[in-house]
């Protein structure tokens, strides 16, 4: 064999080397439902690459709103769901789609709005904001696609006795980003989870407005999907993200995502 053709074979080799190192890095993918506050937030971006460098398993996200993540991993098409509503998720776990639920992190609730603030809403107390925006029948973004943060409203509209949200209040059917987005355009006010609303780039003239009140609490928790229901369900693999993301690394790897110097989750596996 001339110089050539070992020069050839050796590039081969070490081909087919990187191509099998490429392969086994991430020799299994899992599928996770999740909510779109832990995508549009950019925390999943900071995440997942040290979970999968970690790990060797690549992680495929679908986000929505945590009602249809729910649903996603109840027609088996999920391996995990990482959502926050609480409520809703001991809901699953009862219903045998889980085994168990484990808290992550949390983070609140804010309710945002115009900076001349028309309604008189700001201060620590949702529940006389939103009799306030009723009242005057204030133009307020409602996600209204059964979302966690959806969830929370609806629970918050309850505590407030309102039924009647006043003529200002549509639903989008959108997801949080978006629901922003239409409040910054029209001036009205929204509720969002804290971690999308510091990563929001068009804030135009919307604010905080009503912060610190114990109800806007927002935690979050992971679950793997029962494999007694979907034998095809990827629930080992799913089993060493949930481990991870409790773990110290995984927990340590969430308190260390911040924009502009604000940390926007809050790790409590361990409490």
């Amino acid at each position: 064999m001339n110089l050539i053709d070992t020069l050839r074979r050796g590039a081969a080799l070490a081909g087919l080397a990187a191509a099998f190192a490429t392969a086994t890095v991430h020799a299994e993918t899992i599928t996770m439902a999740s909510t779109t506050s832990t995508e549009q937030s950019g925390l999943f971006a900071h995440l997942l690459p040290a979970f999968e460098r970690a790990s060797g398993i690549d992680v495929k996200v679908v986000a929505q709103g945590t009602g249809q993540a729910l649903d996603t991993a109840r027609r088996g098409d999920a391996d995990v769901v990482f959502v926050h509503d609480q409520a809703a998720e001991e809901k699953f776990v009862a219903e045998g789609y889980a085994a168990r639920r484990s808290p992550v992190m949390y983070n609140d609730f804010v309710l945002i709005g115009p900076s001349k603030d028309p309604a008189g809403v700001k201060g620590n107390d949702i529940v006389a904001a939103l009799n306030k925006l009723a009242a005057g029948n204030a133009a307020f973004v409602s996600r209204g696609d059964k979302s966690g943060t959806h969830a929370a409203e609806q629970r918050y509209w309850k505590q407030a006795g309102v039924e009647n949200k006043g003529t200002g209040y549509k639903e989008c059917g959108c997801g949080m980003g978006p629901a922003l987005n239409m409040a910054s355009s029209t001036g009205a006010y929204v509720l969002s989870d804290r971690g999308t609303w510091l990563s929001f780039k068009n804030p135009g003239d919307l604010t905080v407005l009503v912060e610190g009140d114990k109800r806007l609490f927002n935690q979050y928790g992971v679950m793997v999907v029962n494999p007694a229901k979907f034998p095809h369900v990827k629930a080992k693999a799913a089993q060493k993200f949930a481990d991870w993301v409790t773990s110290k690394a995984g927990q340590d790897a969430i308190a260390s995502y911040k924009i502009n110097g604000q940390q926007l989750f809050f790790p409590n596996a361990n409490q």
